[in-house]
């Protein structure tokens, strides 16, 4: 029987580029910060878990979950670090659920980083495609732009689905964006600045893209008992379900390349562990690296047919005033995405949204979310739902 898990502080560095400030330093602000939201004593926290992709390819430094412990002064504690692509965050976060929900500890922190502005441009580009699978993309050349073109190509043309009918999705993380003081890209754009912008591979165009940023963020995972006797509880979230979903890294390897099966597991485990579905879901916090893996992701989670998933945008009910808000803090594409910090940011904003500590971005009366954070193109796919406690 598991133990009941909540998230009982949050912290986050605001979203940036180019800044002269190391991991270790990014991490511990955040830690620390998610320590004093959740009023807990640091002799409390026995464990500790990092989400992280690069920091060994770009900063030449492993070992992030001692190094990390150290530098927020827990040294001593279980500190180690979880590798899933851009899942990285999210999947950290359900090892630390695990050890709480399993009871082995009562308190521990999650802490996603990235640092990838330092490195040149090139060698980005070369680390996130390890992702991917190296054998059967990588060394052909395929990049994760590259990868998203072939999935958008083939979307539009299966379903007959124009350039302009991916826009609002873009479009309405760059307005979330603009309220958010952690989000990178504080610029709005509208239907034209779309359809205008700068295609990087047909027909993916920038703003179908996430920025290239750095960034950290953590939260602190609790026991019930120990939910309970913390000031200010009332802020706190119950984490209702945690839960896992994969698939082949290589697209072509898919039964189905515009099927994502490993969001598909993941949210169904995620609805059982719950004992909710679709309907139930106030805001979902989805992956939008990409405005097709935004649209993939919301047919795989059950919110929209195949083929269908454009239209939520269309009919704006994926805005913070519609009936299913995504990206509610700007999401990957304008918030930013620090790729193994990404799942920590987004389990922080959804936090915000359910204890009404979201200010001008507040969705109003959300009670209950899913969050779901994919690794590569969908090979690794970790779902939660959360309800505010």
């Amino acid at each position: 029987m598991t133990r009941k898990v909540f998230i009982a502080g949050i912290g986050q560095t605001p979203v940036t580029k180019g800044q002269d400030i190391r991991g270790r330093y990014m991490a511990r602000d955040a830690i620390l910060a998610a320590i004093a939201d959740a009023s807990v004593e640091a002799a409390d926290i026995t464990a500790l878990y990092v989400g992280n992709m690069m920091a060994g390819i770009l900063g030449r430094q492993q070992q992030l979950g001692p190094l990390y412990a150290d530098t927020a002064g827990l040294r001593g504690v279980e500190s180690m670090t979880m590798e899933a692509a851009c899942g990285s965050g999210a999947a950290a976060a359900r090892i630390g659920y695990g050890a709480v929900a399993g009871g082995l500890h009562d308190v521990v922190v999650v802490c996603g980083m990235e640092r990838m502005t330092q490195a040149p441009r090139e060698d980005i580009t070369l680390a996130l495609a390890t992702a991917a699978d190296w054998e059967l993309e990588g060394v052909r050349g395929e990049s994760f732009i590259s990868l998203n073109a072939r999935l958008m190509a083939l979307y539009m043309d299966r379903y007959g689905t124009r350039p302009e009918q991916f826009a609002p999705f873009a479009i309405a993380a760059h307005d979330n964006a603009l309220r958010n003081p952690n989000a990178l890209l504080k610029k709005p754009i509208d239907l034209d600045k779309y359809l205008e912008s700068r295609v990087l591979v047909p027909p993916v165009r920038i703003m179908d893209a996430p920025p290239t940023c750095d960034g950290a963020a953590a939260l602190v995972l609790v026991s019930e008992d120990v939910a309970r006797g913390l000031r200010g509880g009332g802020q706190a979230v119950e984490i209702l379900a945690s839960a896992v979903g994969t698939d082949s890294l290589a697209i072509d390897r898919r039964a189905d390349p515009l099927r994502l099966a490993g969001a598909e597991i993941s949210s169904q485990k995620a609805y059982a562990q719950s004992g909710l579905g679709p309907d139930d879901m106030d805001i979902f916090e989805l992956h939008d690296a990409y405005t097709i893996i935004t649209t993939l992701s919301l047919e795989a989670a059950g919110f929209a047919k195949p083929g269908e998933g454009t239209r939520l945008g269309e009919d704006g009910a994926t805005r913070i005033d519609g009936r299913l808000p995504i990206a509610t803090m700007g999401g990957l594409k304008a918030r930013g995405h620090p790729v193994g910090a990404t799942g920590v940011y987004q389990l922080v904003e959804t936090t915000l949204q359910l204890t009404g500590r979201a200010a001008e971005n507040q969705v109003p009366d959300a009670a209950t979310a899913m969050v779901q954070n994919i690794g590569g193109t969908g090979a690794t796919v970790v779902t939660h739902v959360l309800r505010a406690a």
